[in-house]
């Protein structure tokens, strides 16, 4: 990162499968849903403020072996993902959506959990940018985003949550976002100099 900057942005399954209108997920995001449309405009505008303050990117995206032989199903969300044939890595489903991919210089971490930090290399990649702080979104939010919320601020990082890029059927995302509240800071306006906070002094 071009400043000694003491936040990092993780971005979680911004990936076709989950918001490209023939996606086969599209957790609570219909396809010609005004709300996925908002979605996808508020992830595009907090990566484009992450990059504009030189904040350091994480894209987190989910896959598995076509024969999904490295997918544990113990639970019904990963089931139904095996159920469907979604999320196979090196499909299209399972690639960024367009706008949204990662720039050359930023990271990508895969993982096969529900948590972004199981079993992924995340955890040493965010320890190894020195941050302090981490803003997380992506979709869903009561899945993959509250999941790696709360195990980050087990690991000692304070959190902030962008509410309007997450993405879940209304009630749901809602309580999610005020479950969160507890131990992350929620933002509902997109006030970046709350949600990064000021770079460090070089």
């Amino acid at each position: 990162m071009s400043a000694a900057h003491h936040t990092a942005l993780l971005a979680l399954h911004y990936q076709n499968d989950v918001l490209h209108a023939d996606g086969l997920i599209r957790v609570g995001v219909e396809a010609n849903s005004p709300q996925r449309q908002a979605l996808i405009e508020a992830a595009g505008r907090l990566l484009a403020q992450a990059r504009a303050q030189g904040v350091p990117i994480v894209h987190v995206r989910v896959g598995y072996r076509p024969d999904y032989a490295d997918l544990l199903c113990n639970a019904p969300i990963l089931h139904n993902v095996k159920r469907i044939g979604a999320m196979q890595t090196g499909s299209w489903g399972a690639q960024f959506f367009d706008g949204l991919a990662p720039l050359p210089d930023e990271f990508e971490v895969h993982h096969t959990r529900i948590n972004a930090f199981f079993g992924s290399a995340l955890e040493p990649v965010v320890r190894r940018l020195g941050v302090e702080r981490l803003v997380i979104a992506g979709v869903a939010t009561h899945s993959v985003v509250e999941s790696t919320v709360r195990h980050a601020v087990d690991m000692g990082y304070e959190v902030a949550v962008v509410a309007s890029a997450c993405g879940a059927p209304p009630a749901t995302h809602e309580a999610s976002l005020a479950s969160m509240s507890l131990i992350a800071h929620i933002d509902r306006d997109e006030d970046w100099a709350a949600v990064f906070g000021a770079p460090q002094a070089q």
